[in-house]
């Protein structure tokens, strides 16, 4: 097998499509489909269903997926330092949208300190989206909250942090100090977008504790919420470090839920 065909099998799941592929690779659609046929045959596994005109990857097929999309940038990467000798090369770095907020910029900062010739990309985005990131080869390192989900990504836990729920200083939650667990069922919550690390973890905590939740916003922004949450419109679960100082100031409440701490663990993938 030939890194033309890597390349094309690669493009051609990014498509979906054999003609998209055909389209972007500039080159004539059987020539697409000769070369899937052509490693279909030599590894004699399916790497395509075919269904209704549109191609899913088969298991082979995204474990080939793996090793050819790490092998097309390990290739263009040589070619660009071995051409180009004076250019050092790139850091990419994803972190989710809490830690981009907290620990990227001074991160970037004693990087850039210590290793100047090197260009340093950064991606914040949330902690799913990073690891689909890490595994198409789009970043080199991330960052995230909570575990990761496919086991070719490697984790190394780097810190420790916990959710809070908080509320505005006037709901009426704000003068109590402990709630159980089953009483957020009566009160509408706020809430980050599916695939934050910490919206994962407050969602299969309530799921194990069989707490039916009324969400009744949500938000890819932490500002929103914590603005959202200090004018009375719901309740949510944040980072402590995010609204610390609103806590100090008095103009968000913490409260503890009874028999439970939100823990979670910050990772580098």
């Amino acid at each position: 097998m030939t890194l033309r065909h890597m390349k094309i099998f690669v493009t051609v799941c990014a498509s979906k499509s054999v003609t998209e592929a055909a389209r972007k690779l500039y080159i004539a659609q059987p020539s697409v489909s000769l070369a899937i046929k052509e490693l279909e045959e030599h590894y004699g596994v399916r790497l395509f269903d075919r269904i209704s005109k549109r191609l899913y990857l088969t298991e082979h097929g995204k474990q080939l997926l793996n090793y050819a999309t790490h092998i097309i940038s390990l290739f263009d990467r040589m070619e660009m330092e071995i051409q180009n000798p004076d250019s050092v090369g790139t850091l990419r770095v994803g972190s989710s949208i809490t830690i981009g907020n907290y620990f990227l910029p001074d991160i970037a900062k004693q990087y850039k300190r210590q290793y100047p010739h090197i260009d340093f990309y950064m991606v914040i985005d949330n902690s799913n989206e990073i690891e689909k990131k890490i595994l198409s080869n789009e970043i080199d390192i991330g960052l995230i909250e909570g575990r990761t989900h496919d086991p070719h990504v490697k984790s190394i836990i780097f810190r420790r942090d916990e959710l809070v729920l908080i509320c505005g200083k006037n709901h009426p939650l704000a003068e109590k100090q402990f709630v159980e667990l089953s009483e957020l069922e009566d009160y509408e919550f706020i809430l980050r977008e599916k695939g934050s690390g910490g919206r994962e973890l407050f969602d299969s905590t309530m799921m194990i504790h069989n707490v039916n939740i009324n969400q009744v916003g949500e938000s890819v922004s932490n500002r929103a919420i914590i603005k959202l949450v200090q004018s009375g419109m719901g309740i949510s679960v944040l980072p402590y470090l995010l609204v610390e100082q609103e806590i100090k100031k008095g103009s968000l409440r913490k409260i503890n839920i009874k028999d439970v701490v939100f823990e979670r663990e910050f990772y580098i993938i």
